[in-house]
């Protein structure tokens, strides 16, 4: 089959919705509409705004931004498996807050950390708590 122009451009809306970044195309549309996506650091103002491969979107999801080339246009929205193919993710890699960790909920742990008198008492200094009380 020959490739036509129509086959290698999409409306981003329905790509984003194909590659599973949103979960539906209205959620896809509302989240250009708010200016959250570019295209090749241009940004969007309307959903109806066409990628082809190797155009690059950036997206800002709530406190992360992902930055995604597009290596195929899709033509259905498949599993998870499928839509991972449709891009390639060019942000950097989360950094670890301990080095050499394999569980990020260890990560996680070092960096919470309380301060003294500050909120609810942990399970442990209630626990300090009634010792000292002789409970």
């Amino acid at each position: 089959m020959i490739a036509t122009a129509v086959d290698t451009i999409q409306r981003v809306d329905q790509w984003l919705w194909f590659a599973r970044v949103a979960k539906s195309r209205t959620l896809a549309q509302a989240l250009i509409a708010r200016g959250k996506v570019r295209i090749n650091r241009n940004r969007l103002e309307k959903p109806s705004a066409t990628v082809k491969p190797g155009d690059v979107l950036t997206l800002t999801l709530g406190p992360t931004v992902r930055v995604l080339e597009i290596l195929a246009i899709g033509t259905r929205r498949g599993p998870a498996s499928e839509a991972q193919l449709l891009y390639r993710d060019l942000a950097p890699p989360p950094s670890r807050a301990i080095s050499g960790t394999r569980n990020p909920n260890e990560a996680l742990a070092a960096q919470a950390v309380r301060l003294d008198g500050a909120g609810r008492p942990t399970k442990r200094e209630r626990r300090q708590t009634d010792k000292l009380k002789g409970r």
